[in-house]
């Protein structure tokens, strides 16, 4: 699955987290320029995204999800949903954000950038 022949796939949640970036940043552009630039990182991001399977936030993942917040784990919400939906796919995060992942008992994550 994924880019390139790859086994690579994303999240919903990263879709998520990702268009709303862009469109925030679409929704605050002042000039034309900043419109065009971010309008283009914006169809960007489209394309990227559509490269790649996405993997769902589905009953399963909301599952892990509810068990995760009795713990109250020191994680963002969004870096939650993406552990969960890691943990029934039996996926390793790519991330740079390792230091939020590793509140996170049992998922495995790689930071491939530093």
């Amino acid at each position: 699955m994924g880019q390139s022949g790859g086994d690579f796939a994303t999240t919903i949640i990263t879709a998520d987290e990702t268009l709303r970036g862009w469109l925030a940043k679409v929704a605050s552009a002042k000039t034309a320029g900043q419109q065009i630039w971010a309008y283009d990182q914006l169809g960007a991001a489209v394309l990227c995204l559509a490269d790649y399977s996405m993997l769902p936030w589905d009953a399963e993942a909301v599952a892990r999800f509810e068990a995760f917040q009795v713990l109250k784990l020191r994680a963002g919400t969004m870096d939650l949903r993406i552990a969960c939906i890691a943990l029934e796919y039996d996926a390793t995060i790519l991330t740079r954000n390792t230091a939020d992942f590793a509140k996170i008992p049992g998922v495995r994550f790689e930071n491939w950038l530093d």
